[in-house]
């Protein structure tokens, strides 16, 4: 029997973690025993928990309860409590997902006492270390023994940054595999789509009418802590829904939601307040998310797991901010970077409006990742037997 500890904090992590731990329970549970540490880095109930009991995750064996805080602290103390973990379970592998603090300190922490690590969601560059994300998937991918790239451009940034793709065992973290493997949210999306349709009345409570709304999500740092990129984007989500009579749903974290009238100006703060098309809502479930995207008209986010979920459900997405790790999305023309810039996003809008995108090509697997994942993880347990 194989012993994995996955490490999650973050809410796309505690998502990514319900397909794999799915497959385990389907196909490998006399194989693979997963022990989750949750680092509790979002700590707030509905960003949390309503995810482990909506998408019948295991609960976590440990709860480190880090909280939010300044990067140092909250990445050290995470480091403590997984090395604490790792001395006790003797795993086998660590399961890092993403590119968060939850998944740098997992990546010191295993790396420093020799427990290989397999980074999920390996490859993706943004190409601007200015990110504390871009810090966190390079160090973590540097410290991997397995690294699952969802995308062939992800396996293409691994090539080039010296990666052996004809690498044989045994592997280690000198001597790494690396795969394109597909993406383990397409195979939550497929898995939970219909679902979502079943149990979700969000649009029911909202009043919105179906594939009449934009979704919008902002919460990376450099977008709500900055005034002029802050007002940028809600300069535009307000013109939008008023120049196209377009209603905008828009889930916002409480952090976000609390620097509105902090740091809009009192003229767009007032103007967003009074423009009754504009409904500001707290996190939702991932399956009210599910089915907020897949009957969206179209998506404006700055958020890369968002980026893809619009993608699988064919819906346009623009992108506020400068790159995207997602290039595929872009070059297929079903997104658009149109960074905090207000002129350029309402031309992005406008034009997704008006010519909405044809081309979606499958370019994120074929919705059995968290499988094969598995069964190289056996793989390798077996070859190094």
């Amino acid at each position: 029997m194989i012993k994995i500890v996955t490490v999650i904090g973050a809410r796309p992590q505690i998502i990514k973690a319900a397909a794999l731990s799915r497959a385990i329970a389907n196909g490998f549970a006399d194989r693979i025993t997963e022990i989750i540490v949750h680092t509790g880095q979002h700590y707030d109930e509905n960003m949390s928990q309503v995810f482990f009991d909506e998408l019948g995750i295991p609960k976590p064996d440990y709860n480190l309860g880090v909280g939010s805080g300044q990067h140092g602290v909250q990445t050290a103390r995470m480091i403590q409590g997984i090395e604490e973990i790792l001395s006790k379970e003797k795993p086998d592998m660590l399961i890092l997902y993403g590119d968060t603090n939850s998944t740098l300190a997992g990546a010191v922490a295993a790396s420093k006492m020799h427990v290989p690590i397999a980074h999920i969601e390996a490859g993706l560059r943004s190409f601007n270390k200015s990110m504390p994300e871009e810090i966190n998937r390079i160090m973590c991918d540097h410290a991997s023994t397995l690294l699952f790239s969802p995308t062939a451009t992800g396996f293409a940034n691994l090539l080039r940054e010296g990666f052996n793709a004809s690498a044989r065992p045994p592997f280690t973290i000198d001597n790494p595999k690396i795969y394109h493997c597909g993406d383990v949210m397409y195979d939550n999306s497929l898995h939970f789509a219909e679902l979502a349709e079943q149990k979700s009345r969000i649009l029911e409570g909202l009043g919105h009418e179906t594939g009449n709304y934009l979704l919008s999500t902002i919460h990376r740092d450099n977008n709500t802590d900055i005034p002029e990129r802050l007002n940028a984007i809600f300069e535009a989500l307000d013109g939008i829904s008023r120049r196209r009579q377009l209603q905008v749903v828009l889930p916002l974290h409480p952090r976000t939601s609390g620097l509105l009238s902090q740091n809009l100006s009192q003229e767009l703060y007032a103007s967003v307040n009074e423009n009754h098309l504009i409904r500001i809502i707290p996190p939702v479930s991932f399956l009210d998310m599910t089915r907020l995207e897949k009957n969206a008209r179209l998506i404006l986010t700055d958020s890369g797991g968002v980026q893809k979920e619009a993608y699988f459900f064919e819906k346009p997405c623009v992108i506020a901010r400068s790159e995207t790790e997602w290039t595929e999305i872009t070059a297929a023309g079903a997104g658009i970077l149109a960074d905090a810039d207000t002129a350029r996003l309402l031309q992005a809008l406008e034009q997704f409006l008006d010519h909405p995108p044809v081309n979606f090509p499958a370019v994120f697997g074929d919705g059995r990742a968290a499988e094969f994942i598995c069964s190289e993880i056996i793989n390798l347990q077996a070859i190094s037997a």
